[in-house]
């Protein structure tokens, strides 16, 4: 299942949003390092199902919308230097190597200082701390290659680049195909044993854009200035998405209890129980926060991060192409987030590896054509495999 990272420093509202995304209890309180232990849970991302499209009855989506699960890793609050191993420093890089994306919760109301106290509201920078997030993974990344440069610099010679330097930072998660990415995007050379240390740093720097991209969730958005909103959105390097993790974690709070009807990412809800005077209050305010934003922010910022950032597509494995259904009738069982230019052979393997070993062909659920294996798969193909196992 897909990875995302949930980081930022202490006191941004980080676990609110993973709470508000997944539905997990976890700690939650205005001081630094309230998540010490990585937590984890299932968030969803929020698509259009077929199913209305195709004319069949689907017990799989709600309302016409499938909600497709990925993993959320609540990581420990960062502070700088924390690849020195101040604060948790140490926790968070191991919780981290094993996503492959991260959406860094930032502070944008500037209440909070570079370690996570509580301040005025305004008086900290939140581009600040996007810097020092980035800056913290580069040099955990340039400490393991610093490490022991001299002996990789050796086998570099009898050994491709990218698989001494993949060898080398395993551990963070780092691969031959995103290494090999991000020394092409640099100018060095082929002879590293020439390279500084400040060419070692731009490599590092590089490889973690290639392996762990990220997105921003500007949050508290209902109490930020709107100039630190503006600085956040004016990021050219990353998508930024304005959330208040407080008002979605209402709203799922209350739909969790009856009292509401609402869908992550809706731009409205519905009372439907019995609300006291302080809930309706409550909700009045967030109701208000919908009007002016279009929604919390929350669903938009795990979609962006799935869909563009890592620019997955979904396509849906069926084993009856006349149904749309497994061989027991269910309409759309699964639906698979596919890397976009995966192919039909890719999704086989993603089913079951024996599917994959054995694939014959796939048929094109809708047209009932036949696809080849090297047939790249688009937005919502709804697929049949068949293999000789």
């Amino acid at each position: 299942m897909l990875s995302i990272a949930i980081a930022g420093k202490p006191n941004t509202g980080k676990s609110t949003f993973f709470k508000s995304a997944t539905m997990v209890d976890v700690a939650i309180a205005s001081y630094p390092f309230t998540t010490i232990a990585a937590n984890h849970g299932i968030s969803h991302v929020r698509t259009k199902c077929p199913c209305k499209e195709l004319g069949v009855n689907c017990n799989n989506c709600i309302n016409g919308n499938r909600f497709i699960p990925v993993e959320f890793i609540d990581v420990a609050g960062l502070v700088p230097d924390a690849h020195l191993g101040k604060g948790l420093g140490n926790e968070f890089l191991d919780q981290l190597r094993q996503a492959q994306a991260v959406i860094h919760v930032v502070d944008s109301s500037g209440g909070t200082d570079a370690e996570g106290n509580p301040v005025e509201v305004g008086t900290h920078d939140p581009v600040e701390d996007v810097r020092f997030l980035e800056r913290e993974m580069t040099m955990w990344l340039f400490g393991i290659l610093k490490r022991n440069w001299s002996k990789l610099t050796r086998k570099i010679q009898s050994t491709r680049i990218e698989q001494v330097f993949a060898e080398q930072l395993m551990g963070a998660g780092a691969d031959e195909t995103r290494i090999k990415e991000a020394l092409h995007n640099l100018s060095l050379g082929d002879k590293p044993a020439s390279w500084s240390e400040e060419d070692l740093l731009c490599i590092s720097d590089e490889i973690r854009k290639t392996t762990k991209p990220m997105i921003i969730a500007a949050n508290k958005f209902d109490v930020a200035p709107k100039e630190n909103i503006q600085k956040l959105l004016s990021l050219g390097d990353y998508m930024v998405v304005p959330t208040s993790s407080e008002a979605e974690l209402i709203l799922r709070m209350g739909e969790k209890g009856g009292l509401i009807k609402y869908l992550p990412g809706d731009a409205d809800f519905e009372i439907i129980g019995q609300s006291s005077p302080a809930q309706k209050e409550c909700l009045d305010r967030v109701r208000s926060l919908l009007n002016q934003y279009g929604s919390t922010g929350v669903q938009e910022c795990v979609n962006s991060a799935v869909f563009k950032l890592l620019d997955m597509i979904v396509a849906y494995p069926v084993e009856d192409e006349n149904k749309f259904s497994d061989k027991d009738g269910v309409v759309l069982p699964d639906a698979f987030l596919m890397k976009k230019g995966d192919t039909a052979h890719d999704m086989a393997y993603q089913v079951h590896t024996d599917l994959g070993k054995g694939f014959l062909y796939a048929v094109d659920a809708r047209t009932k054509c036949r696809l080849s294996e090297k047939h790249v798969l688009e937005w919502g193909d709804i697929v049949k495999i068949v293999s000789s196992k």
